[in-house]
């Protein structure tokens, strides 16, 4: 009993933070690959990879007039994943660039 109130828990938790997502100003993902982001990433950013950037913004029903902001390592893949997203109906969907690029522009991001 126990654990299936705790899972309720979370699951309700869950849909708060994801319908949390889809009404942000500005959505930052990271679409760099898993060990890239696994060794420096900027906290509280979304890592969604670019070859599955469009079912997994999807999947956190981020709203498709939503301000996206991607970056990758140096803007290539982000641009790639742009395309994606505008091809599936984001209207607001931005190539920040590289990791380093989008640190500066957030100067007070570590």
């Amino acid at each position: 009993m126990f654990k299936k109130i705790t899972m309720l828990l979370l699951l309700g938790s869950l849909q708060f933070l994801l319908a949390g997502i889809a009404v942000a100003e500005t959505v930052w993902i990271d679409v760099r690959s898993l060990d890239e982001y696994k060794a420096s990433h900027i906290e509280g950013d979304l890592h969604i990879p670019y070859s599955s950037i469009v079912a997994d913004v999807e999947s956190y029903q981020i709203d498709k007039n939503a301000e996206i902001k991607l970056y990758c390592r140096s803007g290539g893949r982000a641009g790639k994943a742009k395309k994606a997203l505008e091809a599936a109906g984001y209207t607001h969907v931005d190539n920040a660039g590289g990791i380093d690029d989008v640190r500066q522009s957030r100067s007070s991001v570590p």
